[in-house]
């Protein structure tokens, strides 16, 4: 357990900075499974429109370093290239 002041309070800033990163790759994995759901369905529309709110949501996510910038960028790239599969 913490004894000084200075360690209970990064105990307390450390179980904040925990409670919003876990938020963020929630809400992160939430989009990106939109994306997948409807690639699954074949709607090439839906899955466009669901790729366009998920993208803004994954840099946010690389920017406030809950993922990795080339994770992100990845994540994009093979939603991206699985949306475009669907019309070939």
């Amino acid at each position: 357990m913490a004894n000084t002041t200075s360690a209970k309070k990064a105990v307390r800033k450390i179980a904040r900075r925990t409670a919003v990163n876990k938020a963020r790759k929630s809400r992160v994995r939430t989009f990106v499974r939109k994306v997948e759901e409807a690639i699954g369905s074949g709607d090439k529309a839906a899955a466009v429109a669901a790729l366009h709110s998920a993208e803004p949501e994954l840099m946010r996510a690389a920017q406030s370093g809950v993922l990795h910038k080339n994770t992100a960028s990845r994540k994009v790239a093979r939603l991206a290239h699985r949306i475009k599969a669907l019309s070939a």
